[in-house]
């Protein structure tokens, strides 16, 4: 019998640490029809730090702190040596009515497999096909619900009502319908699952807090 409980809690600590949620860093791409440019979302607990790059992609031109134990959200400028708190955006209306589709095609990006979803609107000309996986993202989905960004992407991704904590995308593409235009992609290249430091995700000691 004890060697049946020391069986079962080596087994329960194994699932348990193959469950955990993800912390690392996870690099990826935003283009739209102007440019493209570099993004590195930094992972700790229920901390996460999202850099958004220069055009060239050599610095960081501003980044944003999101703390989603208190679903608090400040950004940092480091040209300016500058932090803040920044608001939750206001919800845009959508016009029309969404359509999400599951689809039965799987497509393999940054080494993760992912299953493919659509969300289509006739009336706003716009579809987005997302490519979701199924893995330990756990910080995604709340950091969107938090951010309540005005763009297609974040907005068509919060329609797709049947995700479990830890689905993310992985790579999405906005197109016109009326033509198939290509107007945003977003696509991640690199996940690196190596633990950050707290200082990676802190505001600098030397940066001035900036007051409205």
């Amino acid at each position: 019998m004890k060697n049946l409980f020391a069986f079962l809690s080596v087994l329960f600590a194994c699932s348990s640490a193959f469950s955990q949620a993800f912390n690392g860093s996870i690099d990826f791409n935003y283009a739209t029809q102007k440019d493209t440019t570099k993004n590195v979302y930094i992972v700790k607990d229920k901390r996460v730090k999202l850099d958004q790059y220069s055009k060239n992609g050599a610095t960081v031109e501003g980044s944003f702190l999101f703390d989603l134990s208190i679903n608090e959200i400040k950004f940092i400028n480091p040209k300016r040596k500058l932090w803040g708190k920044q608001k939750s955006e206001t919800p845009q209306v959508i016009k029309g009515q969404c359509v999400v589709t599951k689809g039965g095609g799987t497509k393999t990006i940054a080494g993760v497999k992912c299953t493919e979803y659509t969300v289509k609107n006739a009336d706003e000309n716009t579809i987005v096909t997302f490519w979701i996986c199924n893995e330990h993202f756990d910080f995604f989905i709340p950091l969107i619900k938090l951010w309540n960004r005005k763009d297609k992407q974040s907005i068509y991704f919060g329609q797709i009502k049947d995700l479990k904590t830890g689905q993310m995308p992985m790579m999405s593409e906005e197109r016109q319908i009326s033509d198939g235009k290509l107007l945003t992609k977003l696509e991640v290249t690199k996940i690196n699952k190596t633990v950050p430091a707290n200082s990676a995700l802190e505001v600098p000691a030397n940066y001035t807090k900036f007051e409205q």
